[in-house]
């Protein structure tokens, strides 16, 4: 005897059976009782969640002898018939292969008469947003008005392709996707009956790579069974059948991401690779991580708003903790992406490194969610550089009263040399994103500058917006840049701030960095006079 897959081994054959749209089967076996039965139904969802099953379901329904409770009771004559593909009652027909104008007129035609035993014929009309317009034109009129002894089901995937003049005309019930504990329950009992040994971890696992259908994670499972033939099913063994990543993984991976190590988050995508990985798998899976973190990070209680183990939970919040919503938002928006792009790519290795190095390296992008993950790293770097402390040592013996009078006092800064302001103005924009608030953006607009003759430690800043006008007079603002000047040079500057409109002193130069390299390779360079100053004599 040829072997049966477990998703049409185990397909239900009552309403019972039917799992996750508890909505549907209530509303269905209610008007089977009352005898309320409609003469045209139309089932939408994605798939493996239940449309076809039901529909078979309720042809038998209807046609049963003896119901039960609105079910069919699987033993009469007209049950049997139904369920093994030979009634005349019921009429499957597959509209993305038979979607013409003349496949409709052929059931105009067979309506006419009546069912030879049974009380109703059901016609199911899987996929029926295949049907051409003139399908759905010839079977309108049908539709509308029925004889009283036929039943049409319409299963779609896509409702929205449907005209709305046949929408208007059938009762329509929305599958709703299945939930993982649904599909685990489901799947253990079904594992109990095959004698199949699993783990819960593996079995939820499955449950989840199904993505709300039954039948993917039936088909799956199946998989795992037969290439893990006689053996326990554990979550490693899940994972190698799928081409999936272990959580621990993307641990790694994601702190190597915030610590900015290329190399390394290269070197972990070279090991899935070289394991066998499938990368369309690994980068929903690593979206998919990356969401959970966010919404730990974002959520009052994580432990509801995510299906996770206690010790992953813990993980995640440790993790959540290294980094701020903004850095994953843009983590997740290049990897999601990524997903759209990697789905018809040939080089997909080539892609998923190009999407590591935009997370290790976000001055590869321009736009805002960029520029703050590269504020979070500059931070970073000013949190993680050590505290210089100046060790004050006395020639006084401890406890000694003299000491404190001994004490050498600390030596005054030195003074910034031309070629250190050159450094400030080649690093300015860092300089800036140092800085908070308004103030920032006022001098994102600004323009450094120094005087080129007099060689003097003075650096003016010259706000080029009316934003920059209220900062001149700002001693707070000039304290804050004249300390991140000063930390980053170790030298004392002078620090004048000013408005363009108000500055025109004609010995300033402003230097630039191209300006810099001209005069490091010692070639002639040609300065263009600015408007409105005099030429030196």
């Amino acid at each position: 005897m040829s072997y049966t897959a477990l998703y049409r081994k185990f397909r239900p054959d009552n309403f019972e059976d039917v799992k996750g749209q508890d909505h549907i089967v209530t509303t269905l076996t209610n008007q089977i009782n009352a005898n309320r039965i409609g003469h045209a139904y139309l089932f939408c969802g994605t798939r493996g969640t239940g449309k076809t099953t039901v529909a078979k379901i309720l042809a038998k329904a209807v046609n049963c002898e003896h119901p039960v409770n609105g079910s069919p009771c699987n033993e009469c004559e007209m049950c049997k018939a139904i369920q093994a593909g030979t009634s005349m009652n019921v009429i499957e027909i597959d509209a993305a292969s038979n979607n013409g104008v003349d496949n409709i007129r052929e059931i105009r035609e067979e309506v006419t008469y009546r069912p030879t035993e049974g009380r109703y014929k059901v016609y199911i009309i899987d996929e029926v947003h295949m049907l051409s317009t003139g399908a759905f034109n010839a079977l309108l009129k049908t539709l509308e008005e029925p004889p009283s002894y036929v039943i049409f089901i319409l299963a779609t995937t896509e409702a929205h392709k449907i005209p709305i003049t046949i929408l208007s005309r059938c009762q329509r019930y929305d599958f709703h996707r299945i939930s993982i504990d649904t599909i685990a329950a489901r799947l253990s009992e079904l594992l109990k009956v095959e004698g199949v040994e699993a783990e819960e971890k593996a079995i939820r696992y499955v449950a989840k790579a199904g993505d709300g259908s039954m039948r993917d994670a039936l088909s799956l499972l199946d998989q795992c069974i037969a290439f893990y033939l006689g053996q326990t099913l554990t979550y490693d063994k899940v994972l190698d059948v799928l081409g999936a990543v272990d959580t621990e993984v993307f641990s790694r991976l994601l702190r190597k991401v915030l610590a900015g190590d290329v190399t390394s988050a290269i070197r972990i995508l070279e090991e899935l690779i070289v394991g066998g990985r499938e990368l369309s798998q690994f980068v929903g899976d690593f979206t998919w991580y990356m969401r959970n973190l966010l919404l730990v990070k974002t959520s009052d209680n994580p432990e509801e708003a995510i299906d996770v183990s206690s010790e992953n939970l813990k993980l995640l919040k440790e993790e959540s903790e290294m980094t701020d919503s903004d850095t994953l938002m843009r983590y997740i928006r290049i990897f999601s992406d990524l997903s759209n792009q990697i789905r018809f790519a040939t080089q997909k290795r080539v892609l998923v490194e190009i999407a590591l190095i935009k997370l290790c390296r976000p001055a590869m992008e321009t736009n805002l969610d960029s520029v703050l993950d590269r504020i979070r790293v500059l931070e970073q770097k000013i949190e993680e550089r050590p505290v210089q402390q100046v060790v004050v040592q006395s020639a006084a013996a401890p406890g000694s009263e003299a000491t404190a009078a001994q004490a050498e006092p600390p030596k005054p800064p030195q003074k910034a040399a031309p070629e250190d302001l050159q450094k400030i103005v080649a690093s300015w924009k860092m300089i800036v994103g140092q800085t908070t608030a308004a103030f920032k953006q006022a001098l994102l607009q600004s323009v450094p500058k120094y005087n080129g003759e007099t060689g003097e430690p003075i650096l003016y800043v010259e706000f080029q917006t009316p934003l920059g006008r209220l900062y001149p007079d700002d001693s707070d603002a000039k304290k804050e840049l004249q300390t991140i000047i000063e930390q980053k040079l170790g030298k004392s500057i002078e620090l004048h701030m000013l408005v363009a409109e108000d500055h025109q002193q004609t010995n300033l130069t402003q230097i630039t960095v191209d300006q810099a390299i001209r005069e490091n390779i010692h070639m002639d360079v040609v300065i263009e006079e600015t408007p409105g100053s005099e030429p030196e004599e």
